[in-house]
C-alpha cells in the first residue's frame, strides 16, 4: 500500500515537474489526491495531542483534525519541495495478517550522496481492515513526536484555538522548490 501509494506520487511528480517548476503550489494537489488517501490524519491527530485530546471540546476537535489534515498536506508538500528525481527503495514487505501496526522501511536514494533512511507508521482501521500511514520518520526524527513536542506547551499555555491559528499560517505559506537533492528534513524531536 504505501510502496504503491509512494510510486505513485513521485511518478506524477516525475511526469508534471514543467507543472509544478512552474506552480509548486501544484505540489499540494499531488499530495491531496495520491498520498492523503493512504495518510490515518484524524489518528495522527489525535496522536500529536495525545493526552491533552480529552481536554479540547468536540467541536474544536473536529476542527483541529481538519486543519491538520491540510497541515500535513502542507508539510508533505513542502518536503517534496525537495524531490529531485532521487529513488525510494522500499524493504521486502513481511506477512503483516495479525498485525494491527507495523513499520514499512524504505531508503531515499541520491546519487554521489548518503541514503536517506524512512520509516512509515501504518496501522490497520479496525472496521475497514484497510492499512493506512499515521507516521512518518526520517532518518530516527518522527514527524508525529515533533509535532507532539511543538504543539504540548501552546496547547497548554494557549489552550487549542492557538495550535489551530498557527498550522492555519502555516497553511497559507507558500510551497517553495528547495532542488537541494535530498528530501526536507523533518523537524525536531526524537522518536
Amino acid at each position: 500500500m504505501i510502496q504503491n501509494a509512494a510510486s505513485a506520487t513521485f511518478a506524477r511528480m516525475k511526469n508534471e515537474q514543467a507543472l509544478i517548476a512552474q506552480n509548486p503550489e501544484h505540489l499540494r494537489t499531488i499530495m491531496r489526491e495520491n498520498l492523503l488517501p493512504h495518510v490515518d490524519y484524524k489518528y495522527s491527530a489525535f496522536m500529536v495531542l495525545g493526552n491533552q485530546a480529552r481536554n479540547v471540546p468536540k467541536q474544536q476537535l473536529g476542527e483541529f483534525v481538519n486543519v491538520f489534515r491540510e497541515y500535513l498536506v502542507t508539510t508533505y508538500a513542502n518536503a517534496m519541495g525537495y524531490y529531485d528525481d532521487q529513488t525510494v527503495a522500499f524493504e521486502p514487505a513481511g506477512e503483516y495478517d495479525d498485525k494491527k501496526i507495523v513499520t514499512v522501511r524504505a531508503l531515499i536514494q541520491d546519487i554521489g550522496k548518503p541514503d536517506i533512511k524512512v520509516a512509515f507508521k501504518v496501522r490497520k482501521d479496525r472496521k475497514t481492515n484497510e492499512w493506512a500511514a499515521y507516521d512518518m520518520v526520517a532518518e530516527g526524527i518522527s514527524l508525529l513526536s515533533s509535532k507532539r513536542s511543538e504543539f504540548e506547551s501552546i496547547l497548554r499555555q494557549d489552550g487549542i484555538e492557538k495550535v489551530i491559528e498557527l498550522m492555519q499560517q502555516k497553511i497559507k505559506d507558500p510551497i517553495v522548490l528547495q532542488k537541494s537533492g535530498s528530501i526536507a528534513p523533518v523537524p525536531a524531536a526524537k522518536g
